[in-house]
C-alpha cells in the first residue's frame, strides 16, 4: 500500500483557483481503479496551506496514478498555484496504511 502526504502552500491571489482545481483532481483521483482514498485538507491556521493525503493500492496502482492525464494535468497546474515547492512525505507500507487509535475510543 503507498500512503503520500503532500503539503502546498498556495498564492493567495490564487486560492479560488486552487479550490476548483483540486476539487476536480480529488474526484479524478478517486475514480481510479488502484485508489482507495485521496482527501485534501486546508490547514485552520493558514487558509493557504493545504494537505492531501493519498493511499492506492500498491506501487503499481502508483505508476499508473502518475502516468494518468489528469494526474500529468495537475502537476502542470500546480507550479502556478503554489508559493514554494511543496512537502512530500512517501510511504511504501506492507499491509494496512490506517490502523485504529488506541487512544481514543468513542463513548
Amino acid at each position: 500500500m503507498i500512503l503520500i502526504v503532500l503539503r502546498a502552500k498556495i498564492r493567495p491571489e490564487k486560492h479560488d483557483e486552487w479550490l476548483a482545481g483540486i476539487r476536480q483532481y480529488t474526484a479524478d483521483v478517486r475514480s481510479e481503479p488502484g485508489n482507495i482514498s485521496f482527501d485534501y485538507f486546508q490547514n485552520g491556521d493558514d487558509p493557504n496551506e493545504f494537505a492531501m493525503i493519498e493511499v492506492f493500492r500498491d506501487s503499481d496502482a502508483g505508476a499508473a496514478h502518475v502516468a494518468t492525464d489528469h494526474a500529468k494535468n495537475f502537476f502542470a497546474f500546480m507550479p502556478a498555484m503554489v508559493s514554494e515547492r511543496p512537502r512530500i512525505n512517501y510511504q511504501d507500507l506492507d499491509g494496512e496504511a490506517w490502523s485504529e487509535m488506541a487512544e481514543v475510543t468513542p463513548e
